[in-house]
């Protein structure tokens, strides 16, 4: 079983380099890069929305904004890649 989560961030200082968080966030599992601030990212079932943001958070800056909420079979709906949605489905199981 796996949990599937939106990975959502602003980050503020475009000069900086941030393939430090890209890395990471990589790092967690199988993922999608669906939009340029939004990944999602297929984990084990014990990882949560917090210990995703624990690990992430130190890639950031204080100024920075990161969002992580778990993708869930309720209501959803968007325009994007049919590969995204097909995976999206695939990792539900």
């Amino acid at each position: 079983m796996t949990k599937t989560f939106l990975i959502t961030y602003d980050l503020k200082r475009p000069e900086q380099n941030y393939s430090d968080l890209y890395d990471a966030i990589k790092s967690e599992g199988d993922w999608q890069h669906p939009l340029e601030s939004i990944w999602a990212v297929k984990t084990g079932i014990s990882v949560s929305a917090g210990t995703l943001y624990k690990r992430l958070r130190s890639y950031i800056d204080e100024k920075d904004s990161l969002f992580i909420v778990e993708i869930t079979d309720q209501d959803r709906q968007g325009w994007l890649a049919k590969s995204f949605w097909e995976w999206l489905k695939e990792n539900k199981k």
